[in-house]
C-alpha cells in the first residue's frame, strides 16, 4: 500500500505549480466567463441562456415562460455557476435602456433605468425576441457551427451562435476578467451593417473609411457625444475615452418662469447614478453654489427621462447648464476598451479587425450552411430521379413486388437486378428486371412510395419538383464555388435584416468646447461651526451660535465661529491633518442634522481619532503644540499648515507612537503633561522648541517602563485650571515648575 502511495505522489516546484494553476484559472475566467467571443459578441452565460430558450421552444410567437424555468434548465444543462449570474444575464438582455438591441422579451418587472432591480425570477416571464430567433439562432439545424459536450457530457451545446450581424458592436459589452477588462459601447444596427457591407466591397478600406458609415457609438439613452474628432483615434486603437453629455432643454413656464428639462442622460448615469445626480444638484443648492434653482423634480416615466429644474426669474440658464455639466455627472466619460476573445485568446481589436473577424465568421457559416443544403438537395435529386425512372417501368416494378417473397428480395432485384426466387409472368419481364440498377436510397423510396403518386398530376408535380431541385443545386454550387456570389448572398441577407430591424440613431455626435461657467463667489458670512461627539458636523448662522452658547458647550465637542469661506483643520492621532471646506457642510438650524465629517474630508473614522479641530485662519495666525504618547513634544508655526492638499502629515511619528494632544500655544505661558502612571510635569511653554512639520519633536517628559502620556494642558500666566485626578481635585497652576525632559511630580 505504501508503495502505491509513493508511486502516486507528484513532486513539483511550489512556485511553478502556483504559477501554472493561476494562469489556468485566469484563462478560464477570461475565455469561459468574463469576455465575449468576437464572432457572436456573447459571453458564455448569455449564449447558453439563449440556446436553452431556443431548445425549450420559447419563441417570439409562443407564450411566455417563467424565468425560473429558463434559469434552472440553463444551470442544469449548460452553465453550472449559480442561478444569480444566469438570471442577471437574462434580465440585462431584456433591458432596452442597457442594450442597443434587446434579445429577450421580458414580461413583468425587469427593473428600470433608475436602478430598480428586477423582481425575483419566480415572478417574471420571458421569451425570445423575433430578431434573436431570426438573426441570432437561425440555421442551427444546418451544421453551421460546432457543437461541444456540456460540463457533464450529457448534452451538447454550440461553441458559438451563428449571429448574422456584428453583435459585439450592436450591443456592446462590459466585463472584468483577471488582469483585463472589456468595455465596448453599443452602436446603431443600420450603421454597423453599412460598415460591414463597405468592408465586403473593399477589404482594404481604412478605419476612417468605415467610419463614413459607422459614425460612432449610439447609446440607448441618447445623449450627446461631444468629442467627435477623437472617435477616429479611439476606433483605430481600440481604446480611449468618449465624453458624454445629457440633453438639456429650456422650457418656458407660466408667469414668465423657466425650467431646465433633462430629456436624455449619459449612458453612464443609468441606475443609481440618476439618484446621485439629483442629490448632487440638491447639494449645489444647499451649499449655495447656485441660487438659480428653486425646485427639483424627477418626472421620468416609461415614456422616457424627464428631470425638471425650476429656475428663479432672471436666472442665467446657460451658465447654470454649464455648471451642471461641470459639477455633476450630466457630463461624463465612457472608457472604451475593445477587448474580446478572438481565435481563442483575448485581443484588443480596432474597428476594422472586429468587422474582419465577423465577415470571416459569416463566410464560414454561409459555407457550412450551403454545403448542408447542397447535400440535402443532392439526396432529393437522387430520390426524385429514381421515382421518375420508376414511373416509366411501374408495371415491371409491380410485377417484381407481387412475385417477391419478402422486401429484401424485392430490394435486391431493384438495386442489383437479382431475379432468383422471384416469379415473373414472362421471361421478357425477368430479362428487363435483371437490367434494373436503382441505388439503395432510390430503392427504399420506391418501396415506400404510395400508389397515389402514380396519378398523372402527381407525376407532373414530381417533374416540377425535380426541376426546382436541379435549380437549387446549381445555385448552391455557384455560391460555394464563387466567393463573389457568396458575398452577394451575405450582403442580401444583411439588407433584409436592416430593412426589418434598423432604427434611427439616438445619440448625437458633435464637437463641443470645454464647458465654462462663471462661478460666483459666495457672499461671506459669519457662521458657527459645530461637531458633536459622533463626528457629525454642521454650520449655523452667527446669531444662533451666539444665542445658544450654553447648549453648544454642553452638547458639542468642538465649536467656534468662522467665515463660510474658511477651511477647517482636523488633526488626528495618526499625525495627519485633513482639510475640509466650511462651504461643503450643511447650513442648518441648531437642531438640524449635520453630515459625517468623513463625507467632506479624507478623515477615516474607522482608522483615526480626532485630537483637535480649528479654523485655518486661526491656525495661520498662531502656533501649535503637539504631544505624543511617547512623551515627545514640539511647537510648529501655524503658517506651515496653510496648504492646498486635502491631507498632509502634521508631524512625524515613531513606531508605535500616536498624537494625544494638539492645541494653539501662542498665548500659553505653561504646558502640563500628564502620564497614565500619575506623573504631572509643568514646564514653561517657551522652553519647548519650534520645529518643522516633518520632525519628530523633543522629549517633554521622561517616562519609565510602559508609562505613556495621556493628555496635555496649556495654561495662561494667571489662569487657574483644576482637574479631577482619582478622588482628588488638582490645580495645575500650583504644580512645581520643572525643566523639560524630567519625570515631573507624581500624585
Amino acid at each position: 500500500m505504501a508503495e502505491q502511495i509513493r508511486d502516486n505522489i507528484i513532486r513539483a516546484e511550489y512556485s511553478e505549480e502556483m504559477q501554472r494553476s493561476y494562469i489556468d484559472y485566469a484563462m478560464s475566467v477570461i475565455v469561459s466567463r468574463a469576455l465575449p467571443d468576437v464572432r457572436d459578441g456573447l459571453k458564455p452565460v448569455q449564449r447558453r441562456t439563449l440556446y436553452d430558450m431556443y431548445e425549450l421552444g420559447i419563441r417570439y410567437d409562443r407564450p411566455y415562460r417563467k424565468c425560473a424555468r429558463i434559469v434552472g434548465d440553463t444551470m442544469g444543462k449548460y452553465h453550472p455557476h449559480g442561478d444569480s449570474s444566469i438570471y442577471e444575464a437574462l434580465v440585462v438582455m431584456s433591458q432596452e435602456f442597457k442594450r442597443g438591441q434587446a434579445l429577450v422579451d421580458g414580461h413583468g418587472n425587469f427593473g428600470s433605468i433608475e436602478g430598480d432591480g428586477a423582481a425575483a425570477m419566480r415572478y417574471t416571464e420571458a421569451r425570445l425576441m423575433r430578431i434573436t430567433q431570426e438573426v441570432y439562432l437561425a440555421d442551427l439545424d444546418k451544421d453551421v457551427v460546432d457543437f461541444l459536450p456540456n460540463f457533464d457530457e450529457t448534452e451538447r451545446e454550440p461553441c458559438v451562435l451563428p449571429v448574422r450581424v456584428p453583435n459585439l458592436l450592436i450591443n456592446g459589452a462590459e466585463g472584468i476578467a483577471v488582469g483585463m477588462a472589456t468595455s465596448i459601447p453599443p452602436h446603431n444596427l443600420g450603421e454597423v451593417i453599412d460598415a460591414v457591407k463597405a468592408y465586403i466591397k473593399d477589404n482594404d478600406i481604412t478605419v476612417k473609411g468605415l467610419m463614413r458609415h459607422l459614425k460612432g457609438p449610439d447609446f440607448p439613452t441618447g445623449g450627446l457625444v461631444v468629442n467627435q474628432d477623437d472617435l477616429l483615434e479611439i476606433y483605430s486603437r481600440g481604446c480611449g475615452k468618449i465624453r458624454l453629455r445629457g440633453k438639456v432643454e429650456l422650457e418656458e413656464k407660466k408667469g414668465g418662469r423657466r425650467a431646465l428639462v433633462i430629456t436624455e442622460i449619459p449612458y453612464t448615469m443609468i441606475g443609481a447614478n440618476i439618484g446621485k445626480f439629483l442629490n448632487d444638484v440638491a447639494s449645489l443648492v444647499e451649499n449655495r453654489l447656485t441660487t438659480d434653482i428653486t425646485d427639483i423634480s424627477n418626472q421620468s416615466s416609461k415614456e422616457g427621462i424627464r428631470i425638471v429644474l425650476e429656475l428663479r426669474k432672471g436666472a442665467d440658464a446657460e451658465n447654470l447648464k454649464n455648471m451642471l455639466y461641470k459639477k455633476t455627472r450630466l457630463e461624463d466619460t465612457f472608457g472604451v476598451n475593445m477587448l474580446a476573445v478572438a481565435d481563442g485568446r483575448p485581443e484588443t481589436l480596432d474597428l476594422k479587425q472586429l468587422i474582419r473577424h465577423h465577415v470571416d465568421f459569416q463566410v464560414d457559416v454561409c459555407t457550412r450552411k450551403h454545403k448542408t443544403l447542397l447535400a440535402k438537395e443532392l439526396e432529393k435529386k437522387e430520390i426524385q430521379e429514381g421515382l421518375i425512372k420508376a414511373c416509366d417501368v411501374i408495371d415491371l416494378i409491380i410485377e417484381i413486388l407481387r412475385g417477391s417473397k419478402n422486401q429484401t428480395q424485392a430490394k435486391a432485384c431493384l438495386m442489383n437486378g437479382t431475379t432468383e426466387g422471384i416469379r415473373f409472368r414472362t421471361q421478357t419481364s425477368r430479362k428487363q428486371a435483371a437490367k434494373l440498377r436503382f441505388t439503395q436510397r432510390q430503392a427504399t423510396a420506391i418501396l415506400e412510395m404510395r400508389l397515389y403518386r402514380l396519378i398523372g398530376l402527381e407525376v407532373e408535380a414530381l417533374m416540377k419538383e425535380h426541376e426546382k431541385t436541379l435549380a437549387d443545386i446549381a445555385r448552391y454550387e455557384k455560391i460555394l464555388g464563387n466567393p463573389g456570389t457568396m458575398m452577394d448572398v451575405i450582403v442580401k441577407d444583411l439588407n433584409a435584416i436592416k430593412r426589418t430591424y434598423a432604427r434611427e440613431r439616438r445619440t448625437a455626435l458633435e464637437n463641443a468646447a470645454e464647458v465654462v461657467f462663471k462661478e460666483t463667489a459666495p457672499k461671506e458670512l459669519e457662521v458657527g461651526f459645530l461637531i458633536d461627539k459622533f463626528g457629525y458636523a454642521k454650520v449655523i448662522d452667527k446669531a444662533a451660535y451666539e444665542r445658544n452658547q450654553e447648549i453648544i458647550r454642553g452638547e458639542y465637542r468642538y465649536a467656534f465661529p468662522c467665515m463660510n469661506t474658511d477651511k477647517i483643520c482636523i488633526f488626528t492621532n495618526t499625525g495627519k491633518m485633513h482639510l475640509a471646506k466650511i462651504e461643503d457642510l450643511p447650513l442648518v438650524k441648531l437642531r438640524g442634522k449635520g453630515t459625517p465629517i468623513d463625507n467632506v474630508s479624507n478623515y477615516d473614522s474607522q482608522e483615526e481619532k480626532i485630537i483637535f479641530i480649528a479654523s485655518l485662519p486661526s491656525i495661520k495666525a498662531a502656533s501649535l503644540l503637539f504631544a505624543t504618547a511617547r512623551g515627545l513634544i514640539k511647537q510648529v508655526d501655524g503658517p506651515e499648515f496653510d496648504v492646498t492638499k486635502r491631507t498632509i502629515a502634521a508631524l512625524k511619528l515613531g513606531d508605535g507612537d500616536s498624537v494625544v494632544f494638539a492645541g494653539i500655544s501662542s498665548y500659553a505661558e505653561f504646558t502640563v503633561l500628564q502620564s497614565r502612571g500619575g506623573y504631572f510635569l509643568r514646564m514653561a511653554t517657551r522652553d519647548i522648541p519650534f520645529q518643522k512639520r516633518n520632525s519628530l519633536g523633543v522629549h517633554g517628559i521622561r517616562l519609565e517602563g510602559d508609562d505613556l502620556v495621556e493628555h496635555a494642558y496649556l495654561l495662561g500666566a494667571h489662569a487657574a485650571c483644576q482637574i479631577r485626578h482619582g478622588e482628588k481635585t488638582l490645580d495645575l497652576g500650583r504644580l512645581k515648575l520643572a525643566k523639560r525632559d524630567t519625570r515631573g511630580t507624581r500624585l
